[in-house]
């Protein structure tokens, strides 16, 4: 079959990432003899400078891991609302959603120490092996892709009256990073040298590590990470508000381990992160299949997908989250999901219809009724707001409209009222040992809140997921984790680890790679190996008829968006079924990355997305 590129293979290394400069930098530190971990450290920091518009090192990352002969473990990278975030106190502010944009949407910074954990306990680099690229790209500039300066141009007003220390990083000269022109931030690189220069005389790779994570909960890092929640800050609900991080939350937060939530179907075991992650959807979406499928890619099978999703949408609105108990167990298992898949009919439905796992009474909140007009919506961007004054960018996460006309849309956005959405990114590692990684950073983006003038970078906006409505397991609760969108994937075969894989794009991760998985697992094999790449350029949809995860909520029942080279007579099938299709542009559906190997050959393979021009696969 043709496909855009090749699916690497190999017997070294493979990297495989959202951003070329992260996935060579990774695979540099392989070159060098670092392992899969080292690898994934040094590209998720240079992701924080080249992909400045998706992540930052005051966002989060869930990461699944597995080493070599070890189990698969989940390391969260997800930090929890501060002591002072209680729905009560946003409620007393005039609030009835917690903002998209601001401080007041920030959790406890969760993806730096995450990061740092995994380099002391997995890694073998030293901290400074790992932060030179990062420091490199950030010091000496490297040359932005479009979307940043897209992204920038989109906040251009806000930067320049409201978030001025952003325009200071972000407006060089006054206007927004162009293609072909170097984009630096000497304040990040600042950062990072100062922290190495506060931590040279710790003694030891490890103890070194620790002394930097100390410097980001107790030393000047978090003193400036708090000045800023002080600071009042305009953000999406037309207010300047103050947030409630304080030294004692940064101080009394650290990343850690746990077992993943897994499902077996046909030889595979899929390990995805818990409850407080999406990760569980897909697992509920493979345990909503039935035995035997349809024909791949035919209406049946595209149709059967998406029915399903929205019944594993349901339950997690109505079931995830990490203030309240989750009944994991019942919802992944044979009996509730048997009983489940009966509510898939041949046509489509409109409905939010949460389960009733172990007899339990699912609750909805109030907001997940919330919808976008009816009719047709000209130029709907579930992403954007209002009618998009450009073209959506590939791979961005979805959003029903919001209120305002949109300035400009992608993959990261902002509406005329101040609304922002920010995407993700993704990056897996293998290397000749077999070590195995999986993550997707995501959080503190340029459009998040203000870049800290000291830092070089903003704070994030997790717990706009959260609810203000008390007794839900996603309400806004402190000390609790906001139940996130951000969803990285290991697979197993026959109990051995096989696959990494995931993507960026908010509620849309775990319908694409349910796709990805069922196309790499059930296609013919290429060159003896996955076909990985296949798997991602195969045309690939989403629907957007549960609420969304981002500010403002919305959902947009019966919606289904397919790249324009899906069948025609499979959008004429959906359509008769009565899904309400949108098409989308050829490639615009996901942004995939994959590495594998071969537990029998030793064999590695690697692939990534074309969509968005910037995802690549390297190795040998």
């Amino acid at each position: 079959m043709f496909t855009t590129r090749p699916t690497l293979q190999g017997t070294f290394g493979m990297v495989s990432s959202t951003h070329w400069l992260a996935s060579q930098s990774a695979m540099a530190v392989l070159e060098d003899g670092g392992n899969a971990f080292d690898a994934a450290v040094a590209g998720a920091f240079v992701l924080h400078v080249v992909e400045p518009h998706l992540n930052g090192p005051a966002g989060e990352v869930p990461i699944l891991l597995a080493p070599a002969g070890g189990a698969v473990r989940v390391l969260c990278g997800q930090g929890v609302a501060p002591a002072g975030a209680s729905a009560a106190h946003y409620r007393g502010l005039g609030l009835d959603l917690v903002p998209g944009t601001g401080p007041l949407a920030a959790a406890v910074p969760g993806a730096f120490d995450a990061w740092l954990l995994l380099l002391r306990d997995h890694g073998t680099k030293s901290l400074e092996d790992v932060l030179k690229y990062a420091i490199g790209y950030a010091e000496h500039g490297h040359a932005p892709v479009e979307n940043v300066g897209a992204t920038v141009a989109s906040v251009r007003r806000l930067f320049e009256t409201e978030w001025t220390s952003s325009a200071e990083v972000y407006l060089p000269g006054g206007r927004p990073p162009r293609p072909g022109t170097l984009l630096r931030n000497p304040a990040l690189a600042a950062t990072w040298k100062r922290l190495l220069a506060e931590t040279a005389r710790a003694g030891g790779r490890e103890a070194r590590i620790d002394a930097a994570r100390e410097v980001w909960r107790s030393g000047f890092i978090a003193e400036a990470l708090v000045r800023q929640s002080g600071r009042p800050t305009m953000d999406t609900s037309g207010e300047r508000h103050t947030g409630t991080l304080t030294g004692a939350d940064l101080a009394g937060w650290s990343a850690g381990y746990e077992a993943p939530v897994t499902y077996d179907r046909d030889g595979w075991t899929v390990c995805k992160a818990g409850p407080w992650s999406q990760g569980p959807v897909l697992l509920q979406q493979l345990a909503l299949l039935p035995p035997e499928l349809p024909a791949y890619g035919g209406a049946d099978y595209v149709h059967l997908l998406i029915e399903g999703c929205k019944l594993a949408m349901a339950d997690r609105e109505a079931w995830y989250g990490d203030a309240a108990e989750v009944p994991l167990a019942e919802l992944l298992s044979d009996g509730y999901n048997a009983r489940r898949r009966t509510l898939i009919g041949d046509a489509a439905s409109y409905e939010l219809r949460p389960g009733s796992p172990g007899g339990r009474t699912p609750r909805l909140p109030a907001h997940a009724h919330a919808r976008v007009p009816a009719g047709p919506v000209p130029g709907f961007d579930p992403m954007g707001a209002g009618e998009p004054t450009v073209a959506p960018l590939p791979g961005a996460p979805t959003l029903a409209e919001a209120t305002g006309e949109a300035q400009v849309t992608g993959e990261a956005e902002v509406a005329a009222d101040g609304t922002t959405r920010g995407d993700t990114c993704h990056l897996d590692v293998v290397d000749r040992w077999g070590n195995m990684i999986a993550a997707t950073p995501s959080g503190g983006w340029l459009q998040s809140n203000p870049v800290v003038p000291e830092l070089g970078f903003p704070l994030g906006t997790r717990l706009q997921m959260t609810w203000l409505e008390e007794g839900l397991p996603g309400s806004l609760t402190p000390g609790r984790r906001p139940r996130t969108t951000l969803t990285p994937s290991l697979a197993l075969r026959d109990g051995v680890p096989v696959m990494a894989f995931g993507t960026p794009g908010g509620d849309q991760q775990d319908q694409w790679q349910l796709h990805f998985f069922l196309a790499a697992t059930l296609r013919a094999p290429v060159r003896g190996g996955l076909d990985l790449q296949g798997a991602i350029d195969a045309p690939n949809w989403h629907n957007d008829s549960f609420p969304s995860s981002f500010h403002p909520r919305r959902r947009r029942p019966g919606s289904v968006t397919v790249e324009s080279r899906t069948d025609p007579a499979v959008i004429a099938e959906l359509r008769r079924r009565g899904h309400d299709v949108t098409v989308g542009p050829a490639w615009s559906e996901g942004r995939l990355c994959a590495v594998a190997r071969d537990p029998e050959t030793g064999i590695l393979s690697a692939a990534a997305n074309p969509r968005g021009m910037q995802g690549y696969a390297v190795g040998r």
